[in-house]
């Protein structure tokens, strides 16, 4: 067996404009069915967290962001993983990303809202039984980043939002 982490990037499009609120994309919808059509569904079901990301401008390459310090990024992922080695002692799980379907049972149980939420997403976007399992496993990542012990449906929302390439783009 291997542990590993894939990190990996695509363009939208042929052109790479497609969804860009400051340029044309100049192909077709058959085109970018295609070309986002090369990434398998079996293969996308594997992949926990797909997300877009839009161009940035110069300015925002080169300004000064204020948004939250790295040190307190740190700090709150260091809370989330000592929740999680608290949450599988034995050490077999150290992380949500590797839970069991039995641990994924125990550990990822959603009120009846957030239950509505999910299944909705699953009916309108069509996703598997893996893609299903991958959102509760984000989602209670997700609460642990926020310091909830019980998942909600704020964070079942945030994780369907990082199944980008499960929706249809065309």
């Amino acid at each position: 067996p291997a542990r590993f982490m894939l990190v990996a990037a695509m363009n939208p499009c042929v052109c790479g404009h497609y969804g860009d609120p400051r340029r044309t994309c100049r192909c077709t919808p058959q085109q970018i069915r295609q070309y986002q059509g090369r990434i398998s569904g079996p293969l996308l079901d594997r992949i926990d967290i797909h997300i877009e990301v839009p161009a940035m401008s110069y300015r925002e390459l080169t300004g000064r962001y204020a948004g939250e310090a790295s040190a307190a990024i740190k700090e709150r992922v260091d809370r989330a993983r000592a929740l999680q080695q608290q949450r599988f002692p034995e050490g077999r799980t150290p992380l949500n990303a590797r839970m069991t379907e039995r641990e994924v049972k125990a550990h990822c149980r959603i009120d009846e809202e957030s239950g509505r939420l999910i299944e909705m997403a699953m009916e309108k976007l069509g996703l598997s039984a893996r893609a299903y399992t991958r959102i509760l496993k984000v989602a209670r990542t997700i609460a642990d980043l926020d310091g909830q012990t019980a998942i909600g449906s704020s964070h079942i929302a945030e994780a369907i939002q990082y199944r980008s390439l499960d929706r249809q783009m065309v």
